[in-house]
């Protein structure tokens, strides 16, 4: 008779029990396995809303507000949101960054990034030529200015107009971002969009898309019996500006001009750095600017000694005018270099960096609000000029039916007349143009 051997049983359950567990193990490390891979097929569109989280919570010029909104939070509620394509993240930043309630903060598709970028690099753009902005008081969407040229203004839309809906869709549920990346495409295309103004009613227009010449410097000489005077025109200011108006002022230089008119009406900025070196080439050793970023304000930027024009000048500014156009503008009224003329600017002081994303998309960061050398906060508020001017804009500016240029002349005129260089705002008040 044969006896079992209990050290045997024991042995034999023990070596069960440890198939069990490597079995279980097994099945474990193969379920976490596959999640991992489930997890890095995500982890791209995930990246996308952590990188612009990220790049917001370092660079956004007022880091108090994210405290008023929970910003940690509402990362992590972000993140649990269902992100697996690129789209899905991109909206998922968009409703990430409406809290922040700042419009110019916004992530841009890459069609928009890269068009983003051809304005301020490039020489020209695809769209109807509109530059858009926010306004204050309704939060609507509102027209900047035109492009010269462009089918918007040809189709008569103006600075301080509204648009109510593009291709049907209201601009209030597309916010400034999509409103403007619905009005570009390619050239050709049309696109319907719904305009108001507060003298008429609401309007249709069908607008067909193209190629628009930026041209961004212009210049002529205006000569009469006994005075020659300069003009220069700036439409925006991108990375090649600061160049041509360099060259510019030494062609209106050689052609022995008294006096320049620059024209900054309907430009509604671009690269904050290139306005700040069109200053540096107009003010010796003066302060151009000062910047308000989220640790305070920085020391004031100031220009070389050396300029390219030192006559006396007159600078046309319109409803249009903003940004790095009103940081320009700003200096040189608040140093005395020149007169504003015209109408009250449109009140962006405001700076945004432009960053890079994934996939070729990218997103624009409020990292800093600007003052005038004197101390003037522009955002809200706008500037407003030595000599307010109550005239017809011209069907094309700088022509000889421009009567914003012609009380520009005259006024430089009467300096040369007087063997004046600088300029008293004092003295303007009390000064009264031809129209």
């Amino acid at each position: 008779m044969l006896t079992l051997n209990p050290m045997n049983s024991s042995f034999n359950k023990f070596l069960t029990f440890k198939i069990l567990i490597l079995v279980l193990m097994i099945s474990i490390f193969s379920t976490n396995f596959l999640f991992i891979e489930r997890v890095d097929a995500l982890s791209d569109s995930r990246q996308l809303v952590l990188d612009a989280w990220t790049l917001v919570n370092e660079g956004f010029y007022d880091p108090d507000k994210f405290d008023e909104i929970q910003w940690k939070r509402i990362r992590q509620k972000t993140l649990q949101k269902q992100i697996e394509t690129s789209e899905e993240a991109y909206s998922a930043i968009e409703d990430m960054l409406r809290p922040l309630e700042d419009p110019y903060t916004r992530v841009l598709r890459p069609k928009d990034y890269e068009l983003l970028k051809s304005s301020n690099f490039g020489s020209e753009i695809n769209g109807v030529g509109l530059q858009l902005g926010i306004d204050d008081d309704s939060n609507k969407v509102k027209v900047v200015s035109t492009l010269g040229g462009s089918p918007a203004e040809e189709a008569g839309i103006v600075g301080g107009d509204f648009i109510e809906k593009v291709d049907g869709i209201s601009s209030e549920e597309l916010g400034l971002a999509n409103t403007a990346s619905k009005l570009r495409g390619e050239s050709g295309t049309k696109v319907l969009v719904e305009i108001s103004s507060e003298s008429e009613e609401n309007r249709e227009i069908d607008l067909e898309r193209r190629s628009v010449d930026l041209r961004p410097v212009r210049t002529k000489r205006l000569r009469d019996d006994s005075h020659t005077i300069g003009y220069l025109r700036i439409t925006q200011f991108s990375e090649s500006v600061p160049k041509k108006v360099e060259e510019a002022l030494q062609e209106l230089k050689e052609k022995e001009v008294e006096g320049l008119i620059l024209d900054l009406r309907n430009n509604s900025g671009g690269l904050v750095s290139s306005g700040i070196a069109v200053a540096d080439s107009l003010l010796s050793d003066k302060p151009v600017v000062e910047t308000k970023d989220r640790n305070g304000i920085k020391d004031a930027i100031t220009s070389q000694k050396e300029t390219s024009f030192d006559g006396p000048m007159v600078t046309l500014v319109n409803k249009g005018t903003a940004s790095a156009s009103e940081i320009l503008a700003g200096s040189l009224q608040d140093n005395d270099r020149s007169i504003l003329m015209g109408e009250k600017t449109y009140g962006k002081g405001l700076i945004q960096s432009l960053k890079s994303l994934g996939e070729n998309s990218g997103i624009a960061i409020t990292v800093a609000s600007y003052l005038t050398p004197k101390g003037n906060n522009i955002q809200g508020q706008g500037m407003t000029p030595d000599r307010l001017l109550d005239l017809p804009d011209a069907t094309e500016y700088g022509s000889t039916d421009d009567k914003w240029v012609r009380n520009a002349e005259l006024f430089l005129e009467s300096l040369l007349e007087k063997g004046e260089v600088s300029v008293q705002h004092n003295e303007l008040i009390s000064e009264e143009l031809t129209p």
